[in-house]
């Protein structure tokens, strides 16, 4: 690095503190030539996550792509933006926790990932994202999901009232 006053070399770090939550540090610097002073911010190059397609294309992860999705399969129900970020960041989290080194993962995976969450916080929200997330090919694929759905319910509801 070289001083942007006096294009020298040798510089001396007066202060260093972290930002953003610790993912970038902030460091003041003095130029030991001509003693300018200036700012310099360093921060951890992240690889970007790549979602590979069902076509085999690839792209990069967004998370508001997925965000969308939920808030259409969410939309007249009484789920919170809050609760539908913590679904995205709770399947982000996950794919980065099992990345192997290739910063690479399906869209499959995405899907199953939200699919989870959603189960967990309506249970409409989660057949509306299912049925475009599966593509459903005609009403039997849908209602046979609706059944499964139904009987991991019926399950959990004869298992509180046994309590």
């Amino acid at each position: 690095m070289k001083c942007p006053k006096c294009r020298h070399s040798s510089l001396k770090v007066l202060e260093s503190r972290p930002i953003d939550e610790g993912n970038e540090i902030r460091r003041r610097r003095q130029c030991n030539n001509c003693n300018y002073r200036f700012t310099t911010f360093e921060r951890i190059e992240a690889t970007p996550l790549l979602v590979i397609k069902k076509n085999g294309n690839r792209e990069e992860f967004s998370s508001e792509k997925v965000l969308r999705g939920i808030i259409r399969s969410c939309e007249k129900r009484p789920v919170s933006l809050e609760q539908m970020k913590k679904v995205v960041n709770e399947t982000k989290q996950k794919i980065e926790l099992q990345d192997n080194g290739s910063h690479e993962v399906s869209s499959d995976e995405i899907g199953q990932g939200v699919m989870q969450g959603l189960k967990e916080i309506d249970e409409i929200a989660y057949i509306r994202f299912a049925s475009v997330y599966r593509q459903f090919k005609d009403m039997n694929e849908f209602y046979c999901k609706m059944k499964e759905l139904m009987g991991d319910n019926s399950e959990s509801r004869e298992n509180n009232d046994g309590k």
